[in-house]
């Protein structure tokens, strides 16, 4: 099973803006590379913050309005949402380490 869940337009404001803890949210697209080979990546971070933080991914082909609602213009991107806010956001493939420096940043 997956640590990290899909949201939907539907979904995020109760999976990702009402959280009471921090949120990353991974916005892809199934046609884009760099996305597929951040997403183990993705997965790996997320069992090491278990507990601390959710782990989200949004297909941006599918949930236009919240993509373009936040900025994200380009994939994979991701942004760390912490009580409703944007914390912090990370645009293009990058590696383990990035991530969880990121999160560390702000996840107690």
């Amino acid at each position: 099973m997956s640590a990290v869940d899909e949201v939907t337009q539907a979904t995020f404001e109760s999976e990702v803006l009402k959280s009471a803890e921090p949120v990353l949210v991974d916005f892809w697209a199934p046609w884009c590379g760099p996305c597929r080979m951040l997403a183990p990546v993705v997965e790996k971070v997320s069992q090491k913050f278990a507990g601390k933080a959710k782990f989200v991914k949004l297909n941006t082909d599918e949930n236009p309005s919240i993509t373009g609602h936040y900025g994200v213009s380009g994939i994979p991107c991701l942004i760390l949402f912490k009580g409703g806010q944007i914390a912090d956001r990370i645009v293009g493939y990058v590696p383990e380490n990035t991530i969880s420096s990121m999160l560390s940043k702000h996840v107690a």
